[in-house]
């Protein structure tokens, strides 16, 4: 259909259809044929989907746990050191010294132990123990359940039960004992009788006894 010139005398263009989608052509382009479209069935086909890998394991070396040993039970204490039975001086019991180069004379009566440093010459009662010492004397009467013996005695003696004459002491006038035990070097002296059933020990055959 030809255009029909409008009123001014140019011809129009026909209508276009409603809906429709004028085509451009870009300048310097001339209009090209579309490309056939491609059916479904003549694409190729899609790959298939892999399986998804499963989540690797990781191996972790297991941490050493310190071990920590059992606490060693403490060595019980060692037991206290057993103290000697303390001396009769310690425990409070009556006791006399005579010192060195002390002179003593008269009654002695009542004490527990008498030890002789010095000289005494006296009358001892009522006492229990005699300590002569090597630099000691003793002069007189005594009536006692021990005696020992390492300087001088003379006089009157009783011992009722032992009687310890160490080296070097001695003992000489009127003596009876329950027990006689005389050391190497002792000596003993004058009217020697056992009371009851005593018994005389000399440890070594060079003791001497003088009767």
């Amino acid at each position: 259909m030809a255009d029909s010139p409008d009123d001014l005398g140019i011809p129009m263009k026909p209508a276009r259809p409603i809906g429709s989608t004028p085509s451009v052509t870009p300048v310097g382009r001339t209009p090209s044929a579309v490309p056939p479209r491609v059916p479904e069935m003549a694409r190729p086909p899609a790959e298939p989907a892999r399986p998804a890998e499963p989540p690797r394991r990781t191996v972790t070396e297991p941490i050493p746990v310190p071990v920590t040993p059992p606490p060693v039970a403490a060595a019980p204490p060692p037991p206290p050191p057993v103290s000697p039975p303390p001396r009769r001086s310690e425990a409070g019991l009556r006791q006399l010294t005579v010192g060195r180069e002390i002179s003593l004379s008269g009654e002695i009566a009542s004490c527990d132990t008498l030890i002789v440093e010095g000289s005494v010459e006296a009358n001892l009662q009522n006492c229990r123990d005699v300590d002569i010492a090597e630099t000691g004397m003793f002069k007189g009467s005594a009536e006692i359940d021990n005696a020992d013996v390492r300087g001088i005695f003379e006089g009157n003696l009783v011992v009722r039960k032992r009687l310890l004459i160490r080296s070097g002491g001695q003992v000489s006038g009127s003596v009876r004992y329950g027990q006689l035990e005389i050391e190497l070097g002792g000596q003993i002296s004058g009217d020697v009788q056992a009371t009851g059933s005593g018994d005389i020990v000399a440890e070594l055959t060079n003791a001497r006894a003088v009767s």
